[in-house]
C-alpha cells in the first residue's frame, strides 16, 4: 500500500466510524444482510470531476469484490445528466459509503473546478498555481489531490515537509537575518534535504533574504506586495532563488501576477473558497 493509500485508509475508517458508529440501523432494520444491489453516481451540475478513483477504493475497501465501471474520470468536464460511475456491492456497503463517497466528491469536484478556472488563467505564462495549509482539518488529503486533479500544484503538505519562515517566526525570532541563520543551521544538523523558504513583506526584507541566504534559502515569498513590486523582487532576485507570489490573489488580478514572471502564486481560496458541486448516488432496481 502507498503512502496516499494509507493515508486514504485511515481518513476512510475515521468518516466511516463517525458516520456509523454503533451500526447503520436504518439499512439493518429493512435490508438483508446478503442483498446485492447496484447504484450510480449521477451528475447534476457542470464543473470539473474529482473523486471517482477514491470512490473506487472506497467501495473496495469495504467491498474487495465490488464491481466498480468508470463512465468519466478525474479531471473530465462533466455536466447535467452525465453518469460518472457504476458500483455493484452489497446493498449494505453501497448505504454505508453513499454520504461518504457524495461528501467527498462533492468537496473535491468543486475544488478541481474553481482550481480550473484559475490554471486556465495562466495558460501562456511560467507561473504555476500552488495551494496552501488552508484546509480542512483532516480533509487535507483529499482537498490537495483535487487542487492537483484541476490542474494546481500541490505546495508543503504540511509542517514537516518544508521550513517556511513566515512573518511570525521572524519577528518571534528577532529578524529575517537571525531565523535563516538558524533554519540553515537546523538543515545542517538534522534535516539536509529539506528546503527554506522565506516570507518577505518588502522590497528590504528581499535584500536581505538575498544577502543571507543565497545558496542556502530555496524559495523566496513575496507576501501581499502589489504586481509591480512583484516585478521589481523578480528583477532584483534575478533567477538565484525561486519566487512566490502570495496574498490576496484572485481570479481577477492572477494574470498581473503571472506577467512579473513571477515562478508561483500561492492562493488558499482554491480550497476554502471553493463550493461544493451537486452529484447524487442513485440506486438502479431491475
Amino acid at each position: 500500500m502507498n503512502d496516499f493509500d494509507a493515508k486514504l485508509q485511515r481518513l476512510v475508517d475515521a468518516a466511516l466510524l463517525e458516520d456509523v458508529g454503533e451500526g447503520d440501523h436504518s439499512t439493518l432494520c429493512c435490508i438483508p444482510a446478503d442483498a446485492k444491489g447496484k447504484a450510480v453516481l449521477k451528475i447534476k451540475q457542470e464543473g470539473i470531476l474529482a473523486g471517482v478513483e477514491v470512490a473506487e477504493k472506497i467501495f473496495r475497501y469495504r467491498a474487495p469484490r465490488a464491481l466498480f465501471s468508470k463512465h468519466k474520470s478525474d479531471g473530465e468536464a462533466m455536466h447535467h445528466g452525465d453518469v460518472a460511475f457504476e458500483v455493484e456491492a452489497p446493498v449494505h456497503t453501497i448505504l454505508q459509503c453513499e454520504r461518504l463517497v457524495l461528501n467527498i466528491m462533492q468537496r473535491m469536484s468543486g475544488i478541481a473546478t474553481l482550481t480550473k478556472l484559475y490554471t486556465d488563467k495562466l495558460q501562456g505564462y511560467k507561473t504555476q498555481l500552488l495551494d496552501t495549509r488552508k484546509t480542512t482539518p483532516n480533509f487535507r488529503l483529499l482537498e490537495k489531490e483535487a487542487v492537483r486533479i484541476g490542474g494546481g500544484t500541490n505546495h508543503r503538505f504540511g509542517l514537516y515537509d518544508m521550513i517556511m519562515l513566515k512573518d511570525n517566526h521572524i519577528d518571534y525570532c528577532g529578524g529575517i537575518e537571525q531565523a535563516i541563520e538558524r533554519a540553515i543551521d537546523y538543515v545542517e544538523r538534522y534535516k539536509p534535504n529539506l528546503k527554506i523558504e522565506v516570507e518577505t513583506r518588502s522590497l528590504e526584507d528581499v535584500q536581505k533574504v538575498v544577502k543571507a541566504g543565497l545558496g542556502k534559502v530555496h524559495r523566496v515569498m513575496l507576501d501581499n506586495f502589489m504586481p509591480a513590486d512583484i516585478g521589481d523582487a523578480v528583477t532584483f532576485i534575478a533567477g538565484r532563488f525561486e519566487t512566490e507570489a502570495s496574498g490576496g490573489i484572485t481570479l481577477d488580478t492572477i494574470q498581473q501576477y503571472a506577467e512579473t514572471g513571477v515562478d508561483y502564486v500561492s492562493v488558499g481560496g482554491l480550497i476554502h473558497q471553493a463550493k461544493s458541486l451537486d452529484l447524487s448516488l442513485k440506486a438502479v432496481i431491475f
